[in-house]
């Protein structure tokens, strides 16, 4: 135990670390296009369009019954079969945004729906547009109540950034990969994966409660100071 604290940590923990930032890029790029896909999507169920509520039920559905490592190999491995070649990490973005995209749809759709649809009714009587109540008055109100949501998917997708070293990425579970193969010490290592792992997820939920309170009223933050 003391050797590994002395020798192993401080020899293979900055090349771990080379896997971190890979990671962070990737959950930040993921997760800013999956809210744009959950509030779009959301925003079509909302719609009375038939069409594009089933659409948008069917892409929820597939998402949400696939393995996300399934849709990660498909995006890799079988779209240049239809002249859409991806590098490793877009093909990661791609899958991980699709997927945490379905889930954050019923997220935004329940948000939205909180909303006394009085608001959107005053809205449209004042002469504003569709899109202008949804910017300006139901949006900024959703993201209030789905924030402690999507920062928990937020924390999921920091994690499952591990799943995209099976397509190449060099992400933290990927150097953790070379590791192993140079020192035959799965044991250590992935306990050293693990570590930083939980650093990271755990500071992530220290920011994602610092931004709900921020999004909080500020009556009720007080309430709850």
């Amino acid at each position: 135990m003391w050797e590994f604290f002395t020798e192993f940590v401080p020899r293979y923990l900055p090349r771990l670390l080379k896997g971190v930032p890979v990671t962070l890029e990737l959950t930040f790029c993921s997760m800013a296009v999956s809210i744009a896909i959950g509030i779009c999507c959301a925003i079509v169920t909302q719609t009375k369009s038939r069409f594009a509520k089933w659409f948008v039920r069917v892409y929820v559905e597939i998402c949400r019954d696939v393995p996300l490592i399934v849709i990660l190999l498909f995006v890799y491995f079988s779209l240049p079969r239809y002249g859409i070649s991806l590098p490793e990490f877009w093909a990661a973005v791609v899958g991980l945004s699709v997927v945490i995209g379905a889930y954050l749809t019923e997220v935004f759709r329940a948000a939205i729906q909180a909303i006394d649809p009085g608001q959107y009714q005053a809205g449209m009587a004042l002469g504003m547009s569709r899109f202008a109540v949804y910017w300006k008055v139901i949006l900024p109100q959703a993201m209030a109540i789905a924030i402690p949501t999507v920062g928990g998917y937020f924390i999921s997708v920091l994690k499952d950034c591990a799943l995209v070293s099976f397509i190449g990425v060099e992400e933290l579970l990927r150097q953790g990969k070379y590791v192993i193969s140079e020192t035959f010490r799965s044991e250590e290592t992935y306990f050293l994966i693990g570590m930083i792992y939980f650093a990271l997820s755990f500071t992530a939920a220290r920011a994602v409660r610092h931004v709900e309170n921020w999004l909080r009223p500020a009556y009720l933050r007080k309430k709850a100071s």
